[in-house]
């Protein structure tokens, strides 16, 4: 077993919506600046979160999540980023004790310390009270300490101060040893934009390092922004892995290619190392640029945002064309929900209008006024289970019965159709390729392979 250790934060919250992508972010860019090599991951399967971190980081930022990865991944993970970097630093999903497994779940196993981020905005020694509660709930979580976001004053600031240096028997500790980490005070100029499926992505947004440099630049009082090198080593955590399996080079020679734009922009980094991994070679293109599919083996159809991006998916003849060439040779496609949605024959937006689509499945897709379905998803396949997830505000009726449902990982999860024509297979179920890599690579091989 190989073992690095390395300063690691879990940066978690009570809720969603507190600011733990934004102090994240914010963090990850500071210490950046400051010449550390800092490595960001995201708890639960989220692509939009990561664009942001990245942008921050400058390294790819991975997800961890002990239902979709697995313990042994994850530690192979944080292990190879313990080697390699200064700090890690990793976001947490929902509030700290949501889902199951949760961000708490994951801190206890690996031992990694919680930075709690709580929107004081509307409170005072309540803040205090909600401190205690994130520390004490659960026995044997690490805990780093809190940091109060959207604060009104500094005399606000004061008072949340003082409510959680306050500990169980009357003593008043001072600095960050008391679990205090500072205060981002309330600002329209830190928010980053959002819309129905998250964050916006960073790269949409010109101004989106000016606004990660204001909050770095915010975060940079606080006594968590000035901490030292050795200051962090109070929070140093060793992650140990086990040698890793070796994956089959069953694409090896073969050409996969990746649609990769505004539209189709959900794409694990870590998916596109197991199709290197496979032997694959990977060639990009955008459809919403309407370029024609490269000369390919096989073709991976990502999520995104087709909806946002329709009259120009509608209009690009040439990339339909050549997607319609490569299915009539029976070349093999893979399409993850919003990689679906424009095959079909229209789409319906939010505002009710019809768009012709590509026409290359038969059925309809129609924009939801709210979400149609969340959460882990399992496809058992032939070559073995493979684990993924569903985020979707769309809704699909067509005439194909599927080849195969997916299975919840939740009780209150519903199964999703994979549907099949020819050499084509789609589904709104994204796919965690390092789950299974030979069931990944069954996707992208001729059926007789």
């Amino acid at each position: 077993m190989m073992t690095s250790t390395c300063p690691a934060l879990l940066i978690a919250a009570p809720a969603s919506g507190q600011g733990k992508t934004t102090v994240t972010a914010a963090l990850a860019r500071l210490l950046a600046r400051q010449g550390r090599r800092v490595r960001v991951f995201k708890c639960g399967p989220d692509f939009l979160d990561p664009h942001w971190h990245q942008l921050a980081s400058g390294q790819p930022v991975h997800n961890l999540d002990l239902w979709l990865n697995g313990e042994a991944d994850i530690r192979a993970r944080l292990h190879e980023a313990a080697t390699n970097s200064d700090l890690i630093l990793i976001e947490g999903v929902m509030g700290l004790f949501d889902g199951e497994p949760s961000a708490a779940d994951l801190a206890v196993k690996l031992g990694i310390p919680v930075l709690a981020v709580i929107d004081a905005g509307s409170m005072a020694g309540t803040f205090g009270a909600l401190v205690h509660g994130l520390r004490h709930y659960r026995p044997g979580l690490p805990w780093a300490g809190v940091l109060a976001n959207r604060v009104a004053s500094a005399g606000h600031e004061k008072m949340l101060q003082a409510s959680v240096l306050q500990d169980d028997l009357g003593a008043e500790p001072v600095g960050i040893d008391a679990g205090w980490l500072g205060a981002l005070h309330r600002d329209a100029a830190f928010s980053l934009p959002e819309r129905h499926l998250g964050l916006t992505v960073a790269s949409e947004l010109p101004d989106a390092m000016a606004r990660l440099d204001a909050l770095a630049d915010a975060l940079a009082s606080t006594p968590l922004g000035q901490l030292v090198a050795a200051g962090w080593q109070r929070w140093a955590v060793p992650f140990h892995a086990q040698a890793e399996r070796p994956v089959a080079p069953l694409l090896q020679g073969r050409t996969v290619a990746v649609a990769r734009d505004a539209a189709f922009c959900f794409i694990y980094p870590a998916n596109l190392d197991v199709l290197r991994a496979l032997g694959a070679k990977l060639v990009f293109f955008s459809p919403v640029a309407d370029e024609a599919v490269p000369d390919c083996d096989a073709v991976w159809l990502p999520g995104g945002y087709p909806e946002l991006h329709a009259s120009a998916l509608v209009d690009g003849i040439r990339c339909r064309a050549s997607l319609t060439a490569h299915i009539a040779a029976g070349k093999p496609v893979w399409a993850e929900c919003g990689g679906m949605m424009p095959l079909f024959d229209g789409l319906t937006l939010a505002d009710g209008a019809r768009v012709p689509m590509w026409g290359l499945l038969p059925g309809e897709v129609a924009m939801q006024p709210r979400l149609a379905a969340l959460g882990p998803q399992q496809w058992d396949t032939a070559s073995g289970e493979l684990r993924g997830h569903t985020f979707h505000f769309s809704l699909t009726t067509s005439p194909l019965a599927p080849v195969a449902q997916t299975v919840p990982g939740s009780k209150f999860g519903r199964p999703e159709a994979v549907y099949g024509q020819g050499s084509v297979r789609a589904s709104y179920f994204h796919a965690w390729f390092a789950s299974n890599p030979d069931a990944t690579a069954r996707l992208l091989l001729p059926e007789a392979a």
